[in-house]
């Protein structure tokens, strides 16, 4: 049986990462498909980690092995997206917290798909958020956790935008391996998600909710 490109991503196959990605293109393939391949491969990188199976530098690796798949997608989709963008997005991960993997792939789908996103990066300042978003006109914050404590701080920018009035403005996210449900209510988000999939028709229901 072959290898699949999430298994091969898994496996660190840099090589055969970049040539199944340019093969499959070649072939006209959706993007969007292979895109959630190699998804599904970090996914299983993270798991690895998790299991003590992979360290740090695994888990660097695999992350310049998915950009580098993703600089051969992104000019094929952003060819195929709409002119003008579906909708601004200011995203990054919350203060106390240096993770930044899924945030950069849920930014890159992003991109892809047609929305503006301004990346903070990591350890943001719940301020910076809402200044951005005055900065931008952005309607959707999202922010990232792979650690409970910057909960707190979700919450607090959540709390910024009802201070300054810009709260009904704009709907929030939160994602992260460590975000439920739960802290979803707690921060006063609109929505949580654990897929970068499901982040994306997320905030295409926002945008298209928001021009009706």
């Amino acid at each position: 049986m072959s290898k699949t490109l999430a298994d091969a991503l898994a496996d660190l196959e840099e090589e055969t990462v970049r040539q199944m990605v340019e093969d499959r293109l070649k072939a006209e393939e959706d993007p969007f498909k292979l895109i959630e391949e190699l998804r599904g491969g970090m996914e299983i990188v993270g798991e690895r980690y998790r299991k003590g199976d992979y360290f740090l530098s695994e888990l660097i690796m695999s992350s310049e092995i998915f950009k580098d798949a993703m600089s051969l997608i992104e000019p094929l989709v952003r060819a195929a997206a709409p002119r003008v963008a579906l909708g601004r997005m200011v995203m990054g991960t919350a203060q106390g917290d240096i993770h930044d993997m899924g945030k950069n792939i849920t930014a890159t789908l992003l991109r892809t798909a047609g929305f503006e996103v301004f990346d903070l990066g990591v350890d943001v300042a719940p301020q910076a958020f809402v200044d951005k978003i005055k900065e931008t006109g952005a309607t959707i914050l999202g922010m990232s956790a792979l650690i409970t404590p910057s909960f707190g701080s979700m919450k607090e920018a959540v709390d910024i935008l009802v201070k300054e009035g810009l709260r009904d403005k704009v709907k929030v996210i939160i994602g992260g391996g460590v975000t439920t449900p739960t802290a979803r209510d707690y921060v006063g988000a609109d929505a949580q998600t654990l897929d970068a999939m499901e982040g994306l028709e997320l905030c295409r229901e926002f945008v298209g909710a928001a021009r009706k």
